[in-house]
This record gives structure tokens, sequence and C-alpha cells, in this order.
């Protein structure tokens, strides 16, 4: 057993989980973990649970308390101490303990910073008037639920519309508050491609007071009545009781900064795959550091839950000299509101482009989340994103009331063990009429983008519908196209095809659609075998309506 010196700066997911792995591989190390709030583990993606009233107690946030450190695994927890420097020469830390107002110093053999990240609070007009809030702690969350409980507010305004906005917004309605989401980009669920996050928007419109997309908040007024105006870029207005900023984080990269470890490009720390940064002596865990994305290649910002604990765990084991690794991350997130569930993983097609990658293509499903004849199926509204030369799975969003993770983390599971679409329609997955189908979505997903690289079907893309001067077939029934169709669309339903092929044009290509895409596959194959040129708009009408949801609906005539 070795007496080493292990000083960890943070504690919940990375630093408080670095700190168990350590002991249960050094029985003999003297751990300490410093750190400046009042817990060192919390769950902190319980806290707008915690205002919503949906966990009722405080006490269920805390994951574990000094004491338990100290009970059961032998760790030294000072909270409400607060490192403001490292020495790396002398291998020591400047330590303020923030209740008594005096320093120290703390000496380490192994240093793991773990400081995580800090939510953006812009310097914008009147940003410091009351009643303006950020959410990132137990004591934030304590703060907005005795604002709500003392002042029993009627409006709210959410700054910001992805996975924490999102998630206030449904536990402020949850309290019964008129929210309004204001969000800088041009779509809720920033992360997610424009057209799957137009599935966020339809059911967020629809609990929610107004939503203002595709403009930032410009500043902050009191109004006469002691309230707030949130003044927008572009000329928006909206009063509030209540303001939640949910902008996103910073890393919290000072001290290694001020100390010349390496910071990447994004502003977190550099470290290598078993999290050391550039000082041997100092490793660096959570959301604070830098992470190389495994499909993409490039450094980014993951600030989950999930790879932190994964990297606290590595970093334990490397400063035990065992030959642990990090291996990235794809960005695999799930977030739940208002009754549906979005998880994504992977590279999205924005991504892809932003990376400089075109060898790729997306296809679009919408299947039940289990067999359509058993009572209660739910659409899945998939995308499946793989490369066009091999068919290398890159990544996949989806967005449904019912199954919805369960499918991204099959998915996911594909994308860390470098399976193929070909691997997707072959998975051998869970089936029973309650929870699946015979042909489970993934297998689906599997299917059509195989299909797609076998060359057995081209695809249509989406984004050139408006300008292409393709002949655009629908094959749906005829009561279908008449309720909704796309603009100049002709109807001839599946079954009539083969009858009435010489209306079809040879001169030029057919797109071809359905409701969701599996009878224009087959359409597409019949045509094809016909000698004509024809492509698919992959995912039908359903894929339509999302990508164009200002388009007007256009009642088809025969």
């Amino acid at each position: 057993m070795t007496k080493k010196r292990v000083v960890i700066v943070g504690g919940v997911a990375g630093g408080a989980t670095c700190a168990a792995r350590l002991r249960r591989l050094d029985e003999g190390a003297e751990i300490v973990v410093i750190d400046r709030g009042l817990y060192v583990s919390f769950a902190n993606c319980g806290l707008p649970y915690y205002v919503g009233n949906v966990i009722q107690e405080e006490a269920k946030l805390l994951l574990a308390t000094p004491e338990l450190f100290r009970e059961r695994f032998n760790i030294e927890v000072r909270t409400r101490n607060e490192v403001t420097a490292i020495d790396r020469q002398a291998c020591d830390v400047l330590v303020r303990d923030l209740e008594a107002g005096r320093d120290y110093r703390e000496r380490y053999d192994a240093l793991v910073l773990s400081p995580g990240a800090a939510p953006i609070r812009p310097p914008l007009p009147g940003i410091d008037h009351p009643g303006i809030f950020t959410l990132r702690t137990v004591p934030d969350s304590r703060v907005i639920r005795e604002w709500i409980e003392s002042r029993n507010p009627h409006r709210a305004v959410v700054v910001g519309g992805g996975f924490i906005g999102l998630e206030m917004a449904e536990n402020l309605v949850h309290r019964g508050l008129d929210v309004t989401i204001v969000e800088m980009a041009d779509q809720l669920m920033p992360p997610l491609d424009p057209e799957m996050a137009d599935f966020v928007r339809r059911r967020v419109a629809t609990h929610t007071d107004h939503l203002q997309l595709g403009d930032g908040v410009a500043g902050f007024e009191r109004a006469g009545d002691g309230s707030l105006i949130v003044r927008t870029g572009r000329g928006g207005s909206f009063g509030a009781d209540l303001v939640v900023l949910a902008i996103g984080v910073r890393p919290e990269s000072k001290l290694a900064r001020e100390a010349g470890l390496e910071i990447g490009e994004r502003g977190g720390i550099r470290v290598d795959p078993q999290m050391r940064t550039s000082d041997p002596r100092i490793w660096a865990v959570g959301d604070a550091v830098e992470v190389k994305n495994n499909v993409i290649g490039q450094w980014e910002l993951i600030p989950l839950a999930g790879p932190a604990n994964r990297q606290g765990r590595v970093a334990a084991e490397a400063i035990c000299g065992r030959d642990s690794r990090f291996k990235g991350v794809h960005a695999t997130a799930v977030c739940g509101f208002f009754g549906l569930t979005v998880a994504l993983t992977g590279a999205t097609e924005r991504t892809l482009r932003r990376a400089g990658i075109g060898d790729f293509e997306s296809i679009y499903l919408h299947p039940g989340h289990h067999a359509g004849y058993y009572p209660g199926a739910k659409p899945v509204h998939l995308k499946l994103v793989f490369r066009r030369s091999d068919g290398l799975v890159l990544g996949a969003q989806a967005v449904g009331e019912e199954g919805v993770e369960r499918r991204i983390d099959v998915i996911s599971t594909a994308i860390q063990m470098g399976a193929t679409v070909f691997d997707l329609e072959e998975a051998e997955l869970c089936y029973a009429p309650q929870y699946g189908a015979a042909k489970d979505p993934v297998n689906l997903a599997g299917m059509i983008a195989a299909n797609v690289v076998r060359g057995d079907v081209d695809l249509a893309p989406w984004s050139e519908l408006h300008t292409a001067e393709a002949f655009i077939l629908d094959v749906r029934e005829p009561a279908e196209f008449h309720a909704g169709c796309l603009d100049g669309a002709v109807n001839i339903p599946l079954g009539q095809l083969r009858d009435r092929m010489d209306e079809l044009p040879r001169d030029r290509g057919i797109w071809v659609y359905c409701r969701v895409g599996q009878r224009a596959y087959y359409a597409c194959r019949l045509l094809r075998q016909h000698g004509f040129r024809v492509r698919n708009l992959s995912g039908g009408y359903h894929t339509y309506r999302a990508w164009y949801p200002e388009d007007r609906v256009h009642h088809g005539t025969t």
C-alpha cells in the first residue's frame, strides 16, 4: 500500500467518483476533497424537478455527505473551502476557508481538478435585478423555490430552449406559471438538427404561453409594479415575475489557466486519455475538461454526468498506476418535458458539416414504439445518420412519448463498437408486443439505411424539395392525399401504380413519398426495375411537415 496524498478540487460527479474509486484501489492513500460549495455530492440533474416540486424534499438531492465519505471510505471532505491557487513546483495548493476567513496550504502527490462549469450570466442591462436566476446548485434551486412560494408569481420567462431551459419550463408550468421561452437559435433544443427539433416545438407550443425563437435577450427592466420586463433584440417585450437564465455553461478553468496548465480552444482544460493535464502530477475531470469526440475527431465540451463519472474512475486508476484510458465521447443525451422524450447520440448533420465531413447520408422513420396491433403504440420519430460509403453508424436523433431512450441507447452502443447499418438490421433485440415489434425501430432504421448503402434505393434531399424540377409522386390512398400533400404532387396509389405507369415521365426524375416512407420504398423498387429514374423522400409526409412547418397545407385534387 502506498502513502500517496491525493487532493481533489471539487466533488459532484467527477470528483466524488474519483475519490471513492481511489479508496477502493488504494486503502493506504490520504484522500482530501475540497469543495467551495455546501454539498460535495448532489444530483444536479434533479434540480429543475425540485423547483417544480416533483422532488419535494431537498435531502433527496444529496447523494453523499462528508460524514458518509469519512465513515465509509475514510476520505476527508472539506466543504466551504476554496482552492485559489496551485503551486506546481511546491506541489501544494492555496486554500481559503470561507467560513473562518483564513488561508492555508495543502500538499499533494497527485492533484485532481473537478471544478465543473458555471452558468452563463451575460452582462446585459438589468441582469442583476431581483428575480433573475440561474440554476446550477442546490442553493440555486432553493432560492427559486422560495421566490415562488413567497411571491406567488404568475408569469415566467425562461431564456434558453435547450435541455435545462425546457426542463425548467415544464417545472414552472407544473407550479402554475405561464411560461414564455426566448431562444436565440431558430429552433428549440439546438443540439438537434432543425427538422427533428420541430417535433419539440409542436409539443412545447401547446404547453407554454409563447415561444420567441431566433431572438436573443437584450436586457431587463423593472416595471412600475415591481415585476420584470424582458426586452429582446428584435424588439420583443415580455412581462415576467420570474426569469430563469438557461443559456449554457462555461468551464471553470480559471484555476488551471492561472497555474499555467494547457487550455484548449474551447476554454476547457486539455487532458490526455488518462485525464492527465500538461502537468504529470495533475489530472482533471468533468465539465471543466475538453474531450475528444469519437465521431468527428474534434475536441468538445460535454457537460454530462455520465462522461464525468467515467473520467473520475479513469483518473483514479491512472493515479494508482493502472493503464486505464478514457475513450472519448459521442455525446449521448436524453431530456424529457411535457410528456415528450428527446434523445440523441453521435453526430448530427450540422456537426458533420462543421467538421468538414461530407461522406454521410440520413434516413427518417416514424414507427410505433411497440407492435401496432397492441393497444397504445406511440410513434418514435427517428433519424439515423451513417457513412454513405460503408454504412458506419455516425449518429441518431429520436423524439417521442415512449421507447425513445431505449433505441438511442442501442444505437449509442453500436457507435461505440464501430457498428454499421448492416449490424443494426441484424441486431437481436427484445420482442413482445407491449415492448417492441419483431422488426424493432432500430432494425428498421438499419434496414432502410442498408438499402441505401447497397444501392437498392436512392434518396431525394428534402433540402432541395422546393428547387428541384422532379416529378413529385404521392403513392398514398386518395383520402390521405386530399387531407394534405406536397405542392404539385400527383397521386397514384401504390396499388394502382403498375397499371398507371404510362402516366409517369421518363424524361425527368421522379421523387416519391407516402406517409412515413414504406410505400414509397416499394414504389421506388417497382419503378426502378421498369427503367424510371426514381428517388425516395425518406420518412414521407411526416418528415415533410417537420422540414417545412411553415408551408401551407396543400389539399390534393385529382
